[in-house]
């Protein structure tokens, strides 16, 4: 099967050997992404908001160049760190989907990549 390789300037450059997204048939498999910012690399987590909302705009930014937008997401997977944080990871996650939420787990992990609090990946389609 063919696919395409999903990459923007405006997300940060993958961590590892793997790729922003890739699109397959119409699919786009978003790898999960973490709060750096693209064009420092720096981590921005203040607080779990702030490290929330950088997520989704790098989640954003890599729909955008596959030219879809939230709207087009079916389904997400959520890992945090600590499960005690859902409450406010759920608000802010919440305010990018404001009609016809997509499918979702969320997951407690005992650690992620750069010890972030959060990873989120997603598949979407037109």
């Amino acid at each position: 099967m063919a696919h395409t390789i999903i990459n923007s300037s405006n997300a940060p450059a993958p961590i590892g050997p793997y790729s922003q997204a890739t699109m397959a048939n119409g699919v786009l498999y978003v790898s999960g992404q973490i709060a750096l910012d693209p064009q420092s690399g720096d981590l921005v987590n203040a607080d779990i908001e702030t490290e929330t909302h950088q997520v989704m705009k790098n989640l954003k930014a890599i729909l955008e160049e596959a030219g879809l937008g939230f709207e087009h997401v079916l389904k997400c997977s959520i890992f945090v760190k600590d499960l005690n944080n859902f409450g406010r990871i759920n608000t802010t996650y919440g305010s990018y989907f404001t009609s016809n939420p997509p499918a979702r787990e969320t997951v407690e992990v005992s650690r992620l990549p750069k010890d972030v609090n959060v990873e989120i990946s997603c598949i979407a389609a037109k």
